[in-house]
Protein backbone atom coordinates (compact mmCIF):
# COMPACT_ATOMS: atom_id res chain seq x y z
CA UNK A 1 0.00 0.00 0.00
CA UNK A 2 1.33 3.42 -0.98
CA UNK A 3 0.34 6.21 1.38
CA UNK A 4 0.67 9.88 0.42
CA UNK A 5 -1.05 13.00 1.66
CA UNK A 6 -3.19 14.94 -0.78
CA UNK A 7 -2.26 18.38 -2.07
CA UNK A 8 -4.88 19.87 0.25
CA UNK A 9 -3.40 18.06 3.25
CA UNK A 10 0.11 19.20 2.33
CA UNK A 11 -1.18 22.77 2.11
CA UNK A 12 -2.81 22.37 5.52
CA UNK A 13 0.49 21.18 6.98
CA UNK A 14 2.33 24.18 5.55
CA UNK A 15 -0.31 26.53 6.97
CA UNK A 16 -0.15 25.00 10.46
CA UNK A 17 3.65 25.00 10.46
CA UNK A 18 3.79 28.64 9.36
CA UNK A 19 1.27 29.56 12.05
CA UNK A 20 3.30 27.78 14.74
CA UNK A 21 6.49 29.52 13.69
CA UNK A 22 4.86 32.94 13.66
CA UNK A 23 2.44 32.74 16.59
CA UNK A 24 3.82 30.06 18.92
CA UNK A 25 7.64 30.09 18.92
CA UNK A 26 9.45 28.55 21.87
CA UNK A 27 9.47 31.79 23.90
CA UNK A 28 5.65 31.89 23.64
CA UNK A 29 5.42 28.24 24.72
CA UNK A 30 7.66 28.96 27.72
CA UNK A 31 5.68 32.07 28.65
CA UNK A 32 2.38 30.18 28.57
CA UNK A 33 3.89 27.33 30.59
CA UNK A 34 5.39 29.48 33.29
CA UNK A 35 3.13 32.52 33.58
CA UNK A 36 -0.35 31.84 32.16
CA UNK A 37 -2.89 29.53 33.82
CA UNK A 38 -5.02 29.38 30.67
CA UNK A 39 -2.12 28.15 28.54
CA UNK A 40 -3.05 30.34 25.57
CA UNK A 41 -3.67 33.99 24.81
CA UNK A 42 -7.09 35.11 23.49
CA UNK A 43 -5.41 36.45 20.34
CA UNK A 44 -3.88 33.10 19.42
CA UNK A 45 -7.09 31.21 20.18
CA UNK A 46 -9.19 33.60 18.11
CA UNK A 47 -6.75 33.26 15.24
CA UNK A 48 -7.07 29.46 15.38
CA UNK A 49 -10.86 29.79 15.30
CA UNK A 50 -10.73 32.18 12.34
CA UNK A 51 -8.62 29.66 10.41
CA UNK A 52 -11.33 27.04 10.94
CA UNK A 53 -9.17 24.52 12.80
CA UNK A 54 -11.67 24.20 15.65
CA UNK A 55 -14.16 22.98 13.02
CA UNK A 56 -11.82 20.39 11.55
CA UNK A 57 -13.65 17.26 12.79
CA UNK A 58 -17.17 18.69 12.98
CA UNK A 59 -19.65 17.57 10.27
CA UNK A 60 -20.42 20.14 7.58
CA UNK A 61 -24.13 20.19 8.46
CA UNK A 62 -23.15 21.59 11.87
CA UNK A 63 -20.84 24.28 10.54
CA UNK A 64 -17.67 22.21 10.46
CA UNK A 65 -15.20 21.20 7.78
CA UNK A 66 -16.25 17.55 7.90
CA UNK A 67 -12.69 16.23 7.69
CA UNK A 68 -11.32 12.97 9.07
CA UNK A 69 -8.62 11.50 11.26
CA UNK A 70 -5.99 11.60 8.50
CA UNK A 71 -6.51 15.35 8.15
CA UNK A 72 -6.30 15.79 11.91
CA UNK A 73 -3.03 13.81 11.90
CA UNK A 74 -1.50 16.53 9.72
CA UNK A 75 -2.45 19.21 12.26
CA UNK A 76 -1.42 17.16 15.27
CA UNK A 77 2.03 16.38 13.90
CA UNK A 78 2.70 20.09 13.54
CA UNK A 79 1.19 20.87 16.95
CA UNK A 80 3.54 18.30 18.45
CA UNK A 81 6.53 19.73 16.62
CA UNK A 82 5.81 23.10 18.25
CA UNK A 83 4.86 21.52 21.63
CA UNK A 84 1.85 23.77 21.29
CA UNK A 85 0.20 24.75 24.59
CA UNK A 86 -3.42 25.59 25.23
CA UNK A 87 -6.79 23.87 24.80
CA UNK A 88 -6.79 23.07 21.07
CA UNK A 89 -6.24 19.36 21.68
CA UNK A 90 -8.70 19.09 24.58
CA UNK A 91 -11.46 20.98 22.78
CA UNK A 92 -11.03 20.68 18.99
CA UNK A 93 -9.84 17.07 19.13
CA UNK A 94 -10.86 15.27 22.34
CA UNK A 95 -14.19 16.95 23.16
CA UNK A 96 -15.14 17.13 19.48
CA UNK A 97 -14.52 13.43 18.86
CA UNK A 98 -16.54 12.55 21.96
CA UNK A 99 -19.41 14.90 21.11
CA UNK A 100 -19.48 13.57 17.54
CA UNK A 101 -19.64 9.95 18.70
CA UNK A 102 -22.40 10.78 21.20
CA UNK A 103 -24.47 12.80 18.72
CA UNK A 104 -24.30 16.10 20.64
CA UNK A 105 -25.15 18.49 17.81
CA UNK A 106 -25.52 21.70 19.82
CA UNK A 107 -22.13 21.21 21.47
CA UNK A 108 -20.53 20.44 18.11
CA UNK A 109 -21.87 23.65 16.61
CA UNK A 110 -20.43 25.67 19.49
CA UNK A 111 -17.09 23.87 19.33
CA UNK A 112 -16.81 24.44 15.58
CA UNK A 113 -17.61 28.14 15.93
CA UNK A 114 -15.18 28.52 18.82
CA UNK A 115 -17.87 30.08 20.99
CA UNK A 116 -17.41 27.31 23.54
CA UNK A 117 -14.53 25.08 24.55
CA UNK A 118 -15.05 21.58 25.85
CA UNK A 119 -12.99 18.82 27.42
CA UNK A 120 -13.37 15.22 28.55
CA UNK A 121 -12.81 13.77 32.04
CA UNK A 122 -11.59 10.32 31.04
CA UNK A 123 -8.55 8.95 32.85
CA UNK A 124 -8.70 7.86 36.48
CA UNK A 125 -6.09 6.43 38.83
CA UNK A 126 -4.55 2.99 38.37
CA UNK A 127 -3.15 1.14 35.40
CA UNK A 128 -4.38 -1.07 32.59
CA UNK A 129 -7.59 -0.64 30.64
CA UNK A 130 -8.76 2.99 31.15
CA UNK A 131 -12.43 1.96 30.90
CA UNK A 132 -12.04 -0.65 33.63
CA UNK A 133 -10.47 2.00 35.87
CA UNK A 134 -13.48 4.31 35.81
CA UNK A 135 -15.10 4.54 39.25
CA UNK A 136 -16.91 7.90 39.20
CA UNK A 137 -20.60 7.11 39.78
CA UNK A 138 -23.80 8.80 38.68
CA UNK A 139 -27.21 8.50 40.33
CA UNK A 140 -30.51 9.97 39.23
CA UNK A 141 -33.36 9.56 36.80
CA UNK A 142 -34.42 10.97 33.46
CA UNK A 143 -31.67 13.32 32.37
CA UNK A 144 -30.94 14.73 35.84
CA UNK A 145 -28.11 13.06 37.68
CA UNK A 146 -25.51 13.71 40.35
CA UNK A 147 -21.88 12.68 40.08
CA UNK A 148 -19.61 11.48 42.87
CA UNK A 149 -15.90 10.73 42.56
CA UNK A 150 -12.65 12.15 41.27
CA UNK A 151 -11.13 12.61 37.83
CA UNK A 152 -7.53 13.39 38.79
CA UNK A 153 -6.11 14.59 35.47
CA UNK A 154 -8.42 16.50 33.12
CA UNK A 155 -7.05 18.57 30.25
CA UNK A 156 -8.01 22.26 30.60
CA UNK A 157 -10.87 21.53 32.97
CA UNK A 158 -10.57 24.96 34.58
CA UNK A 159 -11.16 26.94 31.36
CA UNK A 160 -13.61 24.69 29.51
CA UNK A 161 -17.26 25.68 29.15
CA UNK A 162 -18.33 22.07 29.59
CA UNK A 163 -16.85 18.67 30.34
CA UNK A 164 -18.09 15.26 29.21
CA UNK A 165 -17.76 12.69 31.99
CA UNK A 166 -18.08 8.93 31.47
CA UNK A 167 -19.39 7.49 34.76
CA UNK A 168 -20.88 4.31 36.17
CA UNK A 169 -24.65 3.89 36.45
CA UNK A 170 -27.01 0.97 36.94
CA UNK A 171 -27.16 0.75 33.12
CA UNK A 172 -23.39 0.54 32.72
CA UNK A 173 -21.00 3.25 31.59
CA UNK A 174 -22.87 6.37 30.49
CA UNK A 175 -21.95 9.95 29.71
CA UNK A 176 -22.76 13.16 31.56
CA UNK A 177 -22.34 16.81 30.71
CA UNK A 178 -21.23 19.22 33.42
CA UNK A 179 -21.30 22.91 32.59
CA UNK A 180 -18.64 25.32 33.85
CA UNK A 181 -16.45 22.60 35.38
CA UNK A 182 -13.97 25.19 36.59
CA UNK A 183 -15.96 25.57 39.80
CA UNK A 184 -15.08 21.95 40.62
CA UNK A 185 -11.50 22.13 39.34
CA UNK A 186 -8.12 22.52 40.96
CA UNK A 187 -4.97 22.97 38.88
CA UNK A 188 -2.98 19.74 39.00
CA UNK A 189 0.79 19.47 38.73
CA UNK A 190 1.97 17.50 35.71
CA UNK A 191 5.35 16.52 34.33
CA UNK A 192 4.28 18.22 31.09
CA UNK A 193 4.65 21.92 31.80
CA UNK A 194 3.19 22.97 28.45
CA UNK A 195 -0.34 21.68 29.14
CA UNK A 196 -2.75 22.62 31.89
CA UNK A 197 -4.33 19.77 33.84
CA UNK A 198 -6.95 19.95 36.55
CA UNK A 199 -8.33 17.66 39.20
CA UNK A 200 -12.13 17.51 39.10
CA UNK A 201 -13.82 16.50 42.36
CA UNK A 202 -17.50 15.63 42.12
CA UNK A 203 -19.61 15.66 45.29
CA UNK A 204 -23.27 15.23 44.36
CA UNK A 205 -22.46 17.47 41.38
CA UNK A 206 -25.36 18.15 39.05
CA UNK A 207 -24.94 16.64 35.60
CA UNK A 208 -27.04 15.96 32.52
CA UNK A 209 -27.21 12.53 30.95
CA UNK A 210 -26.33 12.80 27.25
CA UNK A 211 -25.89 10.47 24.31
CA UNK A 212 -27.85 7.41 23.21
CA UNK A 213 -29.67 5.09 25.58
CA UNK A 214 -27.83 2.18 27.14
CA UNK A 215 -24.20 1.45 27.87
CA UNK A 216 -21.61 3.75 26.26
CA UNK A 217 -18.55 1.52 26.69
CA UNK A 218 -18.23 0.77 22.98
CA UNK A 219 -18.57 4.48 22.16
CA UNK A 220 -15.83 5.47 24.56
CA UNK A 221 -13.59 2.64 23.39
CA UNK A 222 -13.80 3.99 19.85
CA UNK A 223 -13.33 7.60 20.94
CA UNK A 224 -10.27 6.65 23.01
CA UNK A 225 -8.78 4.77 20.05
CA UNK A 226 -9.13 7.77 17.73
CA UNK A 227 -7.71 10.09 20.39
CA UNK A 228 -4.80 7.66 20.86
CA UNK A 229 -4.05 7.83 17.13
CA UNK A 230 -3.99 11.63 17.24
CA UNK A 231 -1.83 11.62 20.37
CA UNK A 232 0.48 9.31 18.43
CA UNK A 233 0.56 11.84 15.59
CA UNK A 234 1.48 14.53 18.08
CA UNK A 235 4.30 12.32 19.36
CA UNK A 236 5.68 12.06 15.82
CA UNK A 237 5.99 15.83 15.76
CA UNK A 238 7.53 15.89 19.24
CA UNK A 239 10.08 13.26 18.20
CA UNK A 240 10.96 15.06 14.97
CA UNK A 241 11.51 18.34 16.80
CA UNK A 242 13.66 16.71 19.50
CA UNK A 243 15.65 14.91 16.81
CA UNK A 244 16.25 18.15 14.90
CA UNK A 245 17.31 19.95 18.09
CA UNK A 246 19.82 17.20 18.90
CA UNK A 247 21.29 17.05 15.39
CA UNK A 248 21.64 20.83 15.13
CA UNK A 249 23.54 20.83 18.41
CA UNK A 250 25.72 17.89 17.35
CA UNK A 251 26.74 19.68 14.17
CA UNK A 252 27.45 23.00 15.88
CA UNK A 253 29.21 21.71 19.02
CA UNK A 254 32.91 21.00 18.63
CA UNK A 255 34.80 18.55 20.85
CA UNK A 256 38.54 18.00 20.49
CA UNK A 257 38.54 20.14 17.37
CA UNK A 258 35.75 18.45 15.42
CA UNK A 259 31.95 18.52 15.42
CA UNK A 260 30.15 16.19 17.81
CA UNK A 261 28.34 14.76 14.79
CA UNK A 262 31.60 13.21 13.57
CA UNK A 263 31.89 10.91 16.58
CA UNK A 264 30.68 7.36 16.04
CA UNK A 265 28.56 7.21 19.19
CA UNK A 266 26.64 10.33 18.11
CA UNK A 267 26.12 9.00 14.62
CA UNK A 268 24.78 5.71 15.96
CA UNK A 269 22.36 7.57 18.20
CA UNK A 270 21.19 9.71 15.27
CA UNK A 271 20.49 6.65 13.11
CA UNK A 272 18.63 4.91 15.94
CA UNK A 273 16.49 8.00 16.53
CA UNK A 274 15.63 8.27 12.84
CA UNK A 275 14.69 4.59 12.69
CA UNK A 276 12.33 4.89 15.65
CA UNK A 277 10.58 7.92 14.15
CA UNK A 278 10.10 6.43 10.70
CA UNK A 279 8.76 3.11 11.99
CA UNK A 280 6.32 4.96 14.24
CA UNK A 281 5.20 7.30 11.45
CA UNK A 282 4.10 4.41 9.23
CA UNK A 283 1.95 2.98 12.01
CA UNK A 284 0.27 6.31 12.75
CA UNK A 285 -0.61 7.02 9.15
CA UNK A 286 -2.01 3.53 8.66
CA UNK A 287 -4.06 3.72 11.88
CA UNK A 288 -5.54 7.07 10.84
CA UNK A 289 -6.50 5.71 7.43
CA UNK A 290 -7.94 2.56 9.05
CA UNK A 291 -10.15 4.69 11.28
CA UNK A 292 -11.45 6.82 8.43
CA UNK A 293 -12.37 3.82 6.26
CA UNK A 294 -13.56 1.60 9.14
CA UNK A 295 -10.99 -1.09 8.33
CA UNK A 296 -11.37 -4.45 10.05
CA UNK A 297 -8.06 -4.00 11.87
CA UNK A 298 -8.79 -0.41 12.95
CA UNK A 299 -8.69 -1.16 16.68
CA UNK A 300 -5.44 -3.09 16.66
CA UNK A 301 -3.86 -0.49 14.34
CA UNK A 302 -4.69 2.23 16.87
CA UNK A 303 -3.13 0.22 19.71
CA UNK A 304 0.01 -0.44 17.67
CA UNK A 305 0.33 3.22 16.68
CA UNK A 306 0.10 4.45 20.27
CA UNK A 307 2.52 1.75 21.44
CA UNK A 308 5.19 2.42 18.85
CA UNK A 309 5.05 6.22 18.91
CA UNK A 310 5.14 6.39 22.72
CA UNK A 311 8.10 4.00 22.71
CA UNK A 312 9.87 6.00 19.99
CA UNK A 313 9.20 9.39 21.59
CA UNK A 314 10.54 8.27 24.96
CA UNK A 315 13.74 7.04 23.29
CA UNK A 316 14.22 10.02 20.98
CA UNK A 317 13.58 12.71 23.58
CA UNK A 318 15.90 10.99 26.08
CA UNK A 319 18.64 10.68 23.46
CA UNK A 320 18.19 14.35 22.63
CA UNK A 321 19.20 15.15 26.20
CA UNK A 322 22.09 12.68 26.04
CA UNK A 323 23.50 14.23 22.85
CA UNK A 324 23.37 17.67 24.47
CA UNK A 325 25.31 16.37 27.46
CA UNK A 326 25.25 18.52 30.59
CA UNK A 327 23.50 21.46 28.91
CA UNK A 328 20.60 19.14 28.08
CA UNK A 329 19.71 18.97 31.75
CA UNK A 330 19.35 22.74 32.16
CA UNK A 331 15.99 24.51 32.36
CA UNK A 332 16.92 26.92 29.58
CA UNK A 333 17.50 24.12 27.06
CA UNK A 334 14.32 22.88 25.33
CA UNK A 335 15.25 19.18 25.46
CA UNK A 336 13.30 18.55 28.65
CA UNK A 337 10.17 20.19 27.23
CA UNK A 338 9.97 17.51 24.54
CA UNK A 339 10.67 14.69 26.98
CA UNK A 340 7.96 15.95 29.36
CA UNK A 341 5.34 16.01 26.60
CA UNK A 342 6.36 12.53 25.45
CA UNK A 343 6.12 11.01 28.93
CA UNK A 344 2.65 12.40 29.63
CA UNK A 345 1.24 11.69 26.16
CA UNK A 346 2.33 8.09 26.68
CA UNK A 347 0.02 7.81 29.71
CA UNK A 348 -3.08 9.54 28.35
CA UNK A 349 -6.01 7.53 26.92
CA UNK A 350 -4.29 4.19 27.33
CA UNK A 351 -0.60 3.85 28.18
CA UNK A 352 1.71 1.86 25.95
CA UNK A 353 2.00 -1.10 28.35
CA UNK A 354 -1.77 -1.68 28.15
CA UNK A 355 -1.78 -1.06 24.41
CA UNK A 356 0.93 -3.71 24.06
CA UNK A 357 -1.29 -6.14 25.94
CA UNK A 358 -4.11 -5.47 23.49
CA UNK A 359 -1.81 -6.18 20.57
CA UNK A 360 -0.57 -9.38 22.21
CA UNK A 361 -4.10 -10.59 22.92
CA UNK A 362 -5.10 -9.99 19.31
CA UNK A 363 -1.99 -11.72 17.99
CA UNK A 364 -2.34 -14.86 20.12
CA UNK A 365 -6.04 -15.06 19.30
CA UNK A 366 -5.11 -15.58 15.64
CA UNK A 367 -2.68 -18.44 16.27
Amino acid sequence: MEFAFSAEQDALREAVRAFMQAEAPKDYVRRMAEHDDAGITPEVWNHIVSLGWTALLVPERLGGLGLGIVDAVVVQEEMGRAVFPGPFFSSAIVATLAARALGLDSQLEALAAGTQRGTVAFDETGHGDPLDRMHVRATGRGSRYRLDGVKPLVLDGHTADFVLVPARTRDGLQTFLVEQPGQHAQLATSLDITRKFTRLEFDATRATLVGPAGDHSAIWRRVADDIAVLLAAELIGVSEAANALALDYAQAREVFGKPLSKFQVTRHKAVDMLREIEIARVGVHYAAWASDVEAADREIAAAMAKTQTAHAANIVTAECIQIHGGVGYTWENDSHVFLRRAKVDDLLFGAQDWQRSRVADEYFATL
